[in-house]
């Protein structure tokens, strides 16, 4: 899966991975993360989610990183923001109200580029990748965060063999194969939502579990 696959996805508005909704579980759960008020948290593969506006309503600095223009310059045109759009190394960096995103290949990031995030908000990465690139994503992002941060995870179970991803299927034996050498994993919910959600019903599933994780630094 390259980088023009995601290109062509926001060319032709194929972004049923959007939500126009804020996470719920980034609403339940991030009460349980360690991070103080002005803190600055990471989202990386962020599109256009509206869960940065969360964050930032929460009193927290926001950092994203998107590989396409067209998904960064929505995010701050559907939502009333005129951003400063400069040159940050590889990425083009558009910054308003304690809003950045860095537009550019999440593996072009650098320790440097994150190195002031306290945290790290990731609902739709992971399952974004197919299983190659996941390992490769998971080391990056472990190899560039600061030690101490914390990470909030959501993926999707269900049987691979039912429905091509993405969003692929990310099994917790995996979460824990990547993360937990440095990181204490604690599940905190599991739920069958298949019946929230239709379209992969149609598409063939038969069982959909969300599943939400605190990764903790050891």
């Amino acid at each position: 899966m390259q980088a023009d696959f995601w290109h062509e996805r926001w060319e032709h508005q194929q972004i049923g991975f959007h939500q126009a909704e804020i996470n719920s579980h980034l609403q339940a759960f991030w009460g349980q993360m360690r991070v103080p008020a002005d803190s600055r948290i990471f989202v990386p593969l962020c599109g256009k989610s509206r869960d940065m506006l969360w964050l930032r309503s929460q009193n927290l600095l926001v950092t994203g990183v998107e590989i396409s223009p067209i998904a960064v310059h929505d995010f701050f045109a559907e939502n009333g923001l005129e951003p400063v759009v400069t040159q940050q190394g590889a990425f083009e960096r558009w910054e308003c109200d304690g809003l950045v995103i860095l537009q550019g290949d999440f593996f072009d990031l650098s320790a440097a580029d994150v190195a002031d995030c306290a945290g790290v908000f990731d609902r739709a990465s992971l399952i974004a990748l197919p299983p190659d690139m996941r390992t490769r994503y998971a080391q990056h992002l472990t190899n560039i965060l600061p030690t101490a941060v914390q990470i909030l995870l959501i993926t999707m179970e269900y049987d691979q063999r039912e429905m091509k991803g993405p969003p692929f299927s990310v099994h917790e034996a995996e979460v824990r194969g990547f993360y937990e050498e440095r990181y204490a994993v604690e599940r905190l919910q599991a739920l069958d939502v298949l019946a929230d959600e239709p379209g992969f019903r149609q598409r063939g599933l038969t069982r959909l579990d969300e599943k939400v994780y605190v990764l903790t630094p050891r």
